[in-house]
């Protein structure tokens, strides 16, 4: 069987290396959240999620630019749910965990979009390869308690993933992927 790519991260959160003045600190429930990726691989969609990340984030919606967001993807931790093609995912052809255990999210700044709705501005580092991204996202915060929603669509092969060979055309599997990420978290006192 041809393996599936999966590529992505996460996208809004780990480890912040410092607070911003004006930031607002979360801790992230990953009980209740998920990075995951969207590809397509003979015209049929697939998704699969990352088991292993860390995720923290300085964000307040009154003052969106303060912020800071760092996520740290174990690229290793990537499933679809078929063996086979889990099997294939860590390597050399597609994630090459050997050499590149981690993906990196990081966002420098955040803006306001319309109510509820922001994007993260920053990068996106993938096999050593670095990217500037945008990722939109939906939020909305009720009583301490925040539900992020979006999606960063991305072509797989900027960062050589299964950019070798019978994948690097797109012809079985598509370029296009989409990284997922739903996250809860809890305003830090």
């Amino acid at each position: 069987m041809i393996p599936r790519p999966a590529l992505l991260i996460p996208a809004l959160a780990v480890l912040s290396l410092s607070t911003p003045a004006g930031a607002a600190a979360w801790t992230v429930d990953k009980t209740h959240s998920q990075l995951g990726f969207v590809g397509k691989q003979s015209g049929k969609e697939f998704t699969g999620r990352f088991a292993t990340w860390d995720a923290a984030i300085d964000f307040d919606p009154a003052d969106p630019a303060a912020g800071h967001a760092k996520v740290i993807i174990a690229m290793g931790s990537a499933a679809i749910g078929d063996a086979e093609k889990d099997e294939a995912l860590p390597g050399a052809d597609w994630f090459n965990v050997q050499a590149f255990p981690d993906a990196v999210f990081e966002a420098t700044t955040f803006r306001a979009k319309a109510p509820n709705q922001y994007e993260a501005v920053g990068t996106l580092t993938i096999r050593g390869i670095k990217k500037d991204v945008v990722l939109p996202f939906i939020l909305d915060i009720t009583d301490g308690q925040a539900h992020a929603v979006g999606r960063l669509d991305l072509v797989r092969t900027d960062y050589d993933v299964g950019g070798h060979g019978l994948f690097s055309k797109g012809r079985s599997v598509d370029l296009e992927v989409a990284v997922t990420v739903d996250l809860t978290a809890t305003a830090q006192p």
